[in-house]
């Protein structure tokens, strides 16, 4: 009677640790957000831009490409948590290059991105 006791009060305690380490797992999405500006510093509006997985990093980026038109705020958004579904758990960091254009004029950059976060960048467009 007294082990069934021990055994039954080691499983819920096995439970309960393991539900509270699933509940500490980071939910918050993988992003990043790049902002184009003009030479001038004015947010650009309709820029077409390209992100492209850098695999001659260190670490190295599996192949990934994505693109997004910036918004009125100037900025485009990329929810990049498909590409670290798809890197696996080892890898939590990513290089990206930058592509940013409009219809006459572009512009290059490169981030650094690391899993359940927002990685920030700003590119401007020349003259």
């Amino acid at each position: 009677m007294m082990k069934t006791k021990k055994i039954l009060g080691i499983t819920a305690l096995v439970a309960l640790s393991l539900g509270f380490l699933y509940s500490c797992k980071n939910k918050e999405p993988s992003v990043v957000k790049i902002f184009v500006r003009s030479a001038s510093n004015e947010l650009v509006n309709g820029a077409k831009v390209v992100i492209i997985g850098d695999p001659s990093s260190n670490p190295p980026t599996l192949n990934y490409v994505d693109t997004v038109l910036t918004n009125d705020s100037g900025f485009a958004y990329f929810n990049v948590q498909p590409y670290y579904d798809a890197a696996g758990e080892e890898s939590d960091v990513a290089y990206f290059d930058i592509v940013a254009k409009t219809s006459t004029k572009e512009t290059f950059g490169t981030i650094r991105s690391r899993v359940h976060t927002t990685a920030v960048e700003t590119v401007y467009l020349p003259n």
